[in-house]
């Protein structure tokens, strides 16, 4: 049922010309320069460190990587993020990071 579910919204956000970030619920992440990144439609913090921040997704984890991390804000479904940022990786459900 969820397989169809999903066909459906993405048939629909095709059809409709909508953004697929809205539709399927992805996570939207914007990020300026190595110094500011706002992540979107998140399912809540995992782990936070000055040089390291989790994030629960729908589809697994997003791990971001960096020097003097700070969390600006936090909501419900966005959180923004400075720093140096160094990287940013999504690790799949079920995918152990390396």
């Amino acid at each position: 049922m969820v397989r169809v579910s999903r066909k459906l919204r993405k048939w629909t956000a095709t059809i409709l010309d909508l953004p697929q970030d809205v539709a399927l619920d992805l996570p939207r992440i914007t990020m300026i320069g190595g110094l500011q990144l706002t992540v979107e439609n998140h399912r809540g913090i995992v782990h936070f460190s000055p040089d390291s921040l989790r994030l629960a997704m729908d589809g697994g984890e997003m791990e971001v990587t960096g020097e003097n991390l700070v969390i600006r804000s936090i909501g419900s479904e966005e959180v923004f993020v400075e720093g140096k940022i160094l990287g940013v990786q999504l690790h799949a459900k079920g995918i152990t990071p390396a």
